[in-house]
């Protein structure tokens, strides 16, 4: 296991499960800054927050078509390239959560996943230029209690959000009919 840090820490592990958040280019509201004493959590809640309740800028995961590249791409880096075991996920309008165990470095999955998505998401809205924010979020899950509340935390995120009423009801994550 390697640690390394931009921004943000970021874990190099195989085998261990993994918390990953990214989320699309300029979603955050403009000249949103941070303490640079802020701990990556703390920050990590107050970015996901604003994330939930964003009703402006760039929304793109809300369209079927996008969301339904990126769950599909998320699914084969499990299935078709088994890079990962994924434990939970969640396509909200402007960002991604997922939980999951690498086989193999972040770096060679998460580049992959987002570049691909970004690439069809942009043929598909006629656009150009960045589609995703450079750099994701990433915790390593220390314990099982932490990963069961980790998993629930993905899974109930749109219904924090009030996009849905029920986890299960939201078709862009492993709660509901992407699976």
């Amino acid at each position: 296991m390697q640690f390394r840090q931009r921004r943000l820490p970021h874990w190099d592990v195989v085998g261990r499960p993994l918390f990953v958040t990214f989320r699309l280019h300029d979603s955050l509201p403009a000249g949103r800054t941070f303490p640079p004493q802020s701990l990556p959590g703390k920050a990590f809640v107050v970015i996901d927050r604003l994330l939930d309740t964003a009703r402006s800028g760039p929304l793109y995961l809300k369209q079927p078509e996008i969301a339904e590249v990126v769950t599909g791409a998320l699914r084969d880096g499990e299935r078709k390239f088994q890079r990962y075991e994924l434990h939970a996920f969640t396509v909200m309008p402007n960002h991604v959560h997922l939980l999951v165990t690498p086989r193999v470095v972040p770096t060679r999955w998460l580049g992959p996943i987002k570049g691909f998505t970004g690439f069809r998401a942009n043929q598909i809205l006629g656009r150009r230029g960045a589609f995703w924010q450079n750099e994701s979020y990433d915790h390593l899950v220390r314990s099982d209690a932490e990963f069961q509340r980790i998993r629930r935390y993905i899974e109930v995120n749109p219904v924090k959000a009030g996009l849905v009423a029920a986890a299960e009801e939201f078709q862009w994550s492993s709660a509901g009919g992407a699976r």
